[in-house]
C-alpha cells in the first residue's frame, strides 16, 4: 500500500508551515518542513564562519549535519536552532546554501527516508511535488501575493512592508531560476490562494481534496 504523501510546495511566506502543521495534526499523522532543513544547514554554515557560496565546504557541512526535527523545533548538532534559523542572517544566506546540488540530494534522501520510516505524512518546501515525490497521494501549491505574504512576515517578526516586499520577490526568483530543483507549479497540484482564506478554510478544502483522491485511487 503506498504511504499517504500530501505534498505542500509554494513560495515564501505563502503559509505552507502553517497549513502543512495544521493539515498533519487534523489527519493525525506527522509534519516535515524541509525549508528548516535547509535553514538548519545554513545555520551552521555560518556558525562555523564558512561562506554560503562555497559550494564544497557546504556540501560537507551537508553530509555531516545531525538534526533533531520537530513539528515546533529544530536541533542542529545537538543546539536548539528553532529560533535562530530564522534571524536576518540566514534568509539572506539560506538561497546560497539551497541552490547547492550537493545539499540538494543529500536532503532529498533524508527527506524520503524520513517518509519511509513512517509511512507517510505532510511535507512542504519547494521542489516536494517536483522533485522529491512526485507520486505524491496530492500535490498543493499555496500562493499569495507578494504584498500580503509581506504582511504576514511584519506580523510575525515585525519590519518594513515594502522593503519585506522586494526581498520575497527577490528571493522568487533566485528560487524559481537555479538550477537544482527550482520553485515550479507542476501541472498535478491543486492550487490554492491563502491571501484571503482562513487557515481553517485553507485546511477544510485540502482534506476534502484529499478524500476526493483517495476515494478515487
Amino acid at each position: 500500500m503506498r504511504p499517504l504523501v500530501i505534498a505542500i510546495d509554494g513560495p515564501a511566506g505563502a503559509g505552507k508551515s502553517t497549513i502543512a502543521k495544521a493539515l498533519a495534526t487534523a489527519l493525525g499523522i506527522e509534519y516535515l518542513d524541509t525549508g528548516a532543513m535547509y535553514r538548519g544547514v545554513t545555520y551552521e554554515v555560518l556558525r562555523r564562519g564558512l561562506e554560503a557560496t562555497d559550494v564544497d565546504a557546504v556540501a560537507r557541512v551537508a553530509r555531516d549535519v545531525r538534526f533533531e526535527q520537530t513539528a515546533n523545533s529544530l536541533h542542529v548538532n545537538g543546539d536548539d536552532a528553532t529560533a535562530a534559523i530564522r534571524t536576518p542572517a540566514v534568509d539572506a544566506a539560506v538561497s546560497h546554501v539551497a541552490a547547492n546540488s550537493a545539499v540538494r540530494s543529500e536532503l532529498r534522501e533524508r527527506q524520503r527516508q524520513w517518509i519511509a520510516e513512517r509511512g507517510g505524512g505532510v511535507v512542504e518546501g519547494r521542489d516536494i511535488g517536483s522533485v522529491v515525490f512526485p507520486d505524491a497521494t496530492l500535490k498543493v501549491y499555496l500562493m499569495a501575493s507578494p504584498r500580503v505574504r509581506a504582511q504576514r512576515r511584519v506580523a510575525q517578526h515585525g519590519g518594513d512592508v515594502d522593503e519585506i516586499a522586494r526581498a520575497i520577490t527577490e528571493r522568487d526568483e533566485r528560487d524559481s531560476t537555479r538550477d537544482d530543483s527550482p520553485l515550479r507549479q507542476m501541472p498535478d497540484a491543486v492550487v490554492v490562494d491563502t491571501s484571503e482564506r482562513s487557515i481553517d478554510a485553507v485546511v477544510a478544502h485540502i482534506r476534502e481534496l484529499i478524500v476526493a483522491r483517495t476515494e478515487l485511487s
